[in-house]
This record gives C-alpha cells, sequence and structure tokens, in this order.
C-alpha cells in the first residue's frame, strides 16, 4: 500500500485467485476512497508480487519487480519464459514483473478516472529494469534517483542454495547487483548481496546526510558509497538477530528533529536469532520455525554520528514480546507504533520443512509463523531507558496479520491496517487464511476533544531558503496560548511504500519554528524550510502535520524540493524572527468533535470517532473478494479521556492514554477458490542447478556471513539420516 494523497490508498495484491474480476481475470490492484471508505478496481497487469517500490519527487509513486506469471495454485505461468519461470498465465492473464516498473501518478475524486494519466503504467516492454529483482530493496537519493539493490531472480524461502558453494549467484537464482532508476549505467555487483548470501532479501536501506547508504542484511552492517560503490563495515548485528525478510524484524528511522541536528538512528526490533543452519534454502527451512520464539532485542544505530565517534549499536529496551514482522509507523507525535507480526517463527510459508516433511503434518498449514499479537505497542524514543515501550490503554485485534500484512499513516493521523495471507493462493479455511478484512488504528491522541485545525499551509517546500507563516486559530487549543504556542511543532511524515512488515522510504522530520501570539488566542507559526541537505529528506510527498501538545491536526500532502529528478536547489537555512509571547491570550477550543482541517479533505469521517475509538482497532470490512472497503459498526465506546499537557516528543509519556477497544467484526463470506495443496510443486527451472526444490545433499553449508563472522551452529543437525535427499512436495514463492 501506499497513500497516494490525502483522499487516496493505493493498494496492490499478488497475483492469486481473488473471486474480484477484472477484464475477465482476478484482480490484484485497487484504490482506496478515505472519505468514502470505497474502492476501485484498477487494472496491473504484471504479477506486483513482492515487488518493491519508492516514492517519485513529483509525487508519483513507482513499483519495481515482482515474480514471473503465475497461475492457479501459485503455478508458473502456462506460457514459461527463459528463466525458468512464467512469462504469461492463460488462467490468471498476469504478466511476468520480474523486471517490471510500473508508475502511478496518483489521482483525486475531482479527476477523469477513465483517463491514462490515473491508472497504472505497466509495460515492461517499453519501460523495465536491467535485471529480474523479487524481494529487492529500493531507497531514494538525494536528487530523486532510485537505488535498486538485490533480490532473487526466481523463488524460494530464503535466497540461497545447500551447500551455499556460489554466494554470488546460487547457480542463477540469486541478483547481488545494483541499478539505478531512472538508468545511470549497467547494473554493477555488490560485494555485500554476496557477502550476506541467503539472509538478504529486502535489505534494509537508509540513507545518510552524507550521500551514503545505510544497509543491514543477515547480520551485517555497511555504509555504501552509491557513486564508488565502495563498503565500509559497520559492526555487526549484537546477538546474531536477523532483521531482514523473513526474519522480518521492526525497522524504522528515529524521528529527524532540530534536537538531534536531524541525525539519522536507526532502531531495529525483534526478527530471529535462529543459527545459520535453521534456515534452509530456496525450498524451505531447515526448522520448524513456528515453534522458534522470535526475539525481542532491540538495537539502536547513529551510522553518523556527528561527533566523528565510531559507530556502534547501542541495546534499547527489549519489546514487550517477541516480534516477527512486527512493523513500524511513525505517529505524528514523534512516537512510533509497532503493529502485526507473530510471537514465534518467520515471514513465508512452505508445505514441508526439513523437521515436517508434508504439508498434513503441518500445524498452521502453510504459514511458517504462529502466536498472532493483536496487541499493538508504542515506542517513545525521548522516553528515558527502560520506559520507552507502553502498551497500556491500546485495543487488541482478533485478526491475525501475519505474512503480507502492511499498514499506513493515513492523512487524520489513523493506521490502516491490512492483510495478511501466508499461502501459495487465496485460502479461506485454513488456520491463518486470506485475509480481505482491514482495520484502522486510533491512536491515543484521538482522545483529545480538540484537534489543530491550522490554516496557511504551503503546497510545496525547499531545500533551505525564506521561511513561511501558518496561522493556528483559538479554537485549535484550550489554555494559555503561550503554553500551546511553545509546545507546538511542525513535522513532515513521509508513510513510504509498505509491504512484508516495512515501509521503504519513511522519514519523520520535524521543522524549525517559532511563533508569534497574537492578543485573539491566534498564533503565527514561523516554520523554517527543509534543511539545505537533500539527503536528509529525499525529494517527494509528504504529510504536514501541526502538532499542539502531542495532538495532531489533520495531515496536509506537500511536496518537498523541485518536483523533478535533479540536483535539489539548495538555499542558506531559514533565518527565523523571535518568538513573541502574549501572557493574557487564551485558547478557545472547544470539544465539538470536529476533525476537519482546511486543507485537508481527509478530517470529514473522523469527527464521530472521538469519544468512540480512542486507543482502538476499528475493523472496516472488505466486502467480496477483494478491496470494497466500508464503515463498520462499533460495539462499545472508549471513556472520554484529556491529554496530558506535554511537549510534543518531550520526556513524558503523553499519547500513552487509557483508551479502550472499540472492535465490529466481521468477514464477508468469500467465494474465491482455495488453495489446492496437490497443486503446490517446486519451480522448475531449465537449469537443474537453478531447481528450487530441496538439495539432494545435506543442509550444513559451508558458507557463513563473513562480516565478522556467523557462527556455524555446527552442533544442530535436523536432518536424519532419511531426510537427506528429500525432495520438496511444496515451496513458497
Amino acid at each position: 500500500m501506499f497513500l497516494g494523497n490525502e483522499e487516496k490508498v493505493y493498494i496492490l495484491d499478488k497475483t492469486e485467485g481473488n473471486a474480484a474480476q477484472i477484464d475477465g481475470h482476478p484482480a490484484w490492484g485497487a484504490v482506496w476512497d478515505i472519505n468514502t471508505r470505497q474502492s476501485q478496481l484498477m487494472t496491473v497487469l504484471t504479477n506486483t508480487f513482492c515487488a518493491s517500490g519508492m516514492h517519485l519527487p513529483n509525487g508519483s509513486y513507482a513499483t519495481f519487480g515482482g515474480n514471473g506469471a503465475i497461475g492457479p495454485g501459485g503455478n508458473i505461468g502456462s506460457v514459461p519464459n527463459n528463466a525458468g519461470s512464467g512469462a504469461y498465465d492463460a488462467t490468471y492473464q498476469d504478466y511476468d514483473g520480474t523486471k517490471s516498473i510500473r508508475i502511478l501518478n496518483p489521482c483525486t475524486s475531482a479527476d477523469d478516472w477513465s483517463s491514462p494519466q490515473c491508472q497504472w503504467f505497466d509495460n515492461a516492454t517499453v519501460l523495465s529494469m536491467q535485471k529480474q529483482r523479487w524481494y529487492s530493496a529500493a531507497e531514494a537519493l538525494g536528487d530523486g534517483t532510485i537505488a535498486l539493490i538485490g533480490g532473487f531472480v526466481n523463488g524460494g524461502y530464503i535466497n540461497r542454495n545447500t551447500p551455499n558453494t556460489d554466494p554470488e549467484y546460487e547457480g542463477g537464482a540469486a541478483e547481488p547487483t545494483y541499478e539505478f532508476f531512472p538508468s545511470t549505467g549497467p547494473a554493477t555487483v555488490m560485494q555485500f548481496m554476496i557477502t550476506t548470501s541467503g539472509l538478504n532479501s529486502y535489505a534494509h536501506t537508509y540513507l545518510m546526510p552524507s550521500g551514503n547508504m545505510l544497509i543491514q542484511a543477515n547480520i551485517s552492517t555497511i555504509l555504501w558509497n552509491p557513486a564508488t560503490n565502495v563498503e565500509t563495515p559497520l559492526p555487526p548485528m549484537p546477538g546474531n538477530v536477523a532483521r531482514v525478510y523473513p526474519a522480518s524484524g521492526a525497522v524504522a528511522m528515529l524521528p529527524l528533529t532540530p534536537a538531534n541536528n536531524w541525525t539519522p538512528t536507526v532502531l531495529f526490533c525483534g526478527g530471529s536469532d535462529m543459527p545459520d543452519e535453521y534456515w534452509g534454502n530456496y525450498s524451505f527451512p531447515n526448522y520448524n520455525t513456528w515453534t522458534y520464539p522470535a526475539s525481542t532485542d532491540c538495537q539502536r544505530l547513529t551510522p553518523e554520528p556527528q561527533d566523528g565517534s565510531t559507530p556502534v549499536y547501542v541495546q534499547d529496551d527489549n519489546m514487550l514480546e517477541g516480534r516477527t514482522m512486527g512493523q513500524f509507523i511513525t505517529l505524528p507525535d514523534g512516537t512510533m507504533l509497532v503493529v502485526n507480526g507473530g510471537l514465534n517463527g518467520t515471514a513465508g510459508y512452505a508445505q514441508a520443512t526439513g523437521q515436517t516433511p508434508s504439508y498434513d503434518l503441518m500445524p498452521y498449514g502453510e504459514s511458517l509463523a504462529s502466536g498472532p499479537v493483536g496487541t499493538p505497542a508504542i515506542y517513545n524514543p525521548n522516553m528515558p531507558s527502560g520506559s520507552r515501550w507502553s502498551n497500556a490503554g491500546l485495543g487488541n485485534s482478533a485478526i491475525a496479520r501475519l505474512y503480507h500484512s502492511s499498514a499506513m499513516l493515513l492523512p487524520d493521523a489513523s493506521v490502516m491496517i491490512a492483510g495478511s495471507n501466508p499461502n501459495v493462493d487465496v485460502n479461506l479455511s485454513t488456520i491463518f487464511p486470506t485475509t480481505y478484512t482491514a482495520e484502522i488504528f486510533y491512536p491515543p491522541y484521538f482522545s483529545a476533544a480538540v484537534r489543530p485545525k491550522p490554516t496557511g499551509i504551503p503546497s510545496t517546500l525547499s531545500y533551505g531558503g525564506q521561511y513561511f507563516d501558518i496561522t493556528v486559530p483559538a479554537s485549535s487549543y484550550t489554555g494559555s496560548a503561550n503554553a500551546a504556542a511553545a509546545n507546538t511543532t511542525v513535522v513532515l511524515s513521509r508513510g513510504g511504500f509498505t509491504t512484508h512488515a516495512m515501509n521503504m522510504g519513511q522519514r519523520h522530520l520535524q521543522l524549525n519554528n517559532t511563533y508569534t501570539v497574537n492578543s485573539d488566542g491566534s498564533y503565527i507559526l514561523h516554520v523554517a524550510q527543509v534543511p539545505p541537505n537533500a539527503n536528509i529528506l529525499t525529494p517527494g510527498p509528504c504529510l504536514m502535520f501541526v502538532v499542539i501538545d502531542g495532538i495532531p491536526s489533520n495531515g496536509t500532502m506537500v511536496i518537498v524540493g523541485s518536483g523533478q529528478i535533479e540536483t535539489q536547489p539548495l538555499a542558506a537555512a531559514s533565518i527565523l524572527p523571535p518568538s513573541v509571547q502574549n501572557n493574557a491570550a487564551q485558547g478557545s477550543g472547544t470539544g465539538t468533535g470536529s476533525q476537519s482541517n482546511g486543507g485537508s479533505s481527509s478530517g470529514s469521517h473522523t469527527g464521530a470517532i472521538i469519544g468512540a475509538v480512542v486507543g482502538a482497532i476499528a475493523v472496516i470490512g472488505i466486502l467480496g473478494a477483494l478491496f470494497g472497503i466500508f464503515i463498520a459498526r462499533r460495539r462499545r465506546a472508549a471513556s472520554h479521556q484529556n491529554p496530558a499537557p506535554a511537549y510534543a516528543m518531550g520526556t513524558t509519556r503523553s499519547g500513552f492514554g487509557v483508551g479502550g477497544a472499540a472492535m465490529a467484526m466481521g468477514m464477508d463470506g468469500d467465494r474465491a477458490r482455495h488453495s489446492n495443496s496437490s497443486a503446490f510443486v517446486p519451480l522448475q527451472q531449465d537449469n537443474s542447478s537453478m531447481a528450487w526444490n530441496a538439495s539432494n545433499v545435506s543442509l550444513q553449508s559451508p558458507y557463513k556471513d563473513d562480516f565478522y563472522g556467523r557462527p556455524s551452529g555446527a552442533d544442530y543437525d535436523p536432518y536424519n539420516a532419511d531426510a537427506v535427499g528429500r525432495s520438496s512436495t511444496g515451496q513458497r514463492l
């Protein structure tokens, strides 16, 4: 999913047997209207399964790669390509997506949706990558160019064979190169993709102020120079905890603020510390992963310390429970919500493991995880160590959100949660089924009787330059105007492209501001432009929120930068006038429940939420088989509470309210056909060395992640004599 504008959320699914039809075949694309809670199917030609994605400077989005063409039951498409997967499938009518670049220009309800300008451009014969990439990383550079890194060529659980004698290409199955969009030259091998062979799908990537990029995969960490392909090793991940897919830890950059001089720090939480040999290979894990507890460990890393010191991982507070496939969403108040995931196991799906030889013995169907975590938690980065996590008063969801779940911040500052499908094709009867019900999480700040209603928010921002003014009316707050103005922040929030428990491109940046308080209780915020370094916040779309005492306004979409892929124009940092107070001025806000914000259309439905859903998850069902979302009934109301006065992003537990849960359950019966285990077969390659079925040798691999070395754990051998050489009866795509 990604937020296209203040009105629309765009959704992509893998090609599978969804009952919703478009152009005579299952649909795997839609756009959802935030205000009407209705959706519209969209034509997507290629298989978007496990693609990557990123914003463009003009507010458009691009998604890269995916899987080959697939037919019913996850089988290779009826027309093969020369890489061993499908070029096209006659039943599902999908085309090979492994090289595809798809472009979407978000439209509003006022636009002509019949126009090609509002539809996906998806034609790999016209626009494509140089290499096939499935589970690749995507990260924008300071000029808006997108780096595309690594990935599979074709399917598998993890990106390696066993024994791992070819960590570079795995006999043609792995793609260890990087390239750029728009292209700047031939795809080039990245040594890090070889070093981390196997556990490097959806590598974690974060652009740094220097223009270097933090990349973390397996247990290794580097700073990479995109211009020179020079890698600088950083310390390994403590405790050998893997965070990349399929370990799928919750990973995000902490808020960038004037207080930390916009210095990036990345937080890594959860994932798995399974020994290397437990992971297996393309066919399936070597171990019954659903019995292995996910990690509770959290680590902070500041890759470019401003004091010039050596970067080190710093132990942070443990999560409240272990999570695999947990996902961070940075909220406008500067806290970080984690949702979804499981207590045990990993992402992915399979019909066998090294310890469980057949599908009928798999206790959770095809799921490789168990113990869904239904209670969100909130991490406050500025609380003292030992008190940064809380789930007090947060509602619990009964919907399992495991593999293929997503979450996205909406303009009203709620969070949309959708997905979960640890199955090769649509399966509505298994223990963790294909899930067509979405939810919205309402953070504790929805308990506020008054929310800010700023005016004068610009549509574009520059890197440095003249400051701009935003007016906050007296009706936006209660109490002292001086106190409200002093506790007001202006933040830019980029939700990114969310898939597989992560948000590619997610950023939260607080702008500098001063203020002038007027005698009528209104005040003017004098707001600096974005710091004059496009590497800190790359050019493109963001939501701008005004946050008073931890209570956000509705977000207004703005474009940062020139709107072009180019070296961004820079100006001197904004010089702000001094703040001016007025001791007599007071706010006049009342608890009307109005959530509207001049400049944001997303507020029309949120007024009814006040007093009904606080710190809770409300279910919004999806009708039929796909995407037709409606407003659900809410069973019970949570109690009102007044938000504690606290400076946004301060060192108090503002926002951890005692909200109740409001659940409205019910999922429409679905007519889509179920997955058939007998149709679940290994992918076949033209070259037997590229086959995705189980290796005919022991999975004891001599290869290690050589950045400081991953212990081999050689004492463990889950294979017994008759397991060696056993063929795969199924394979996670």
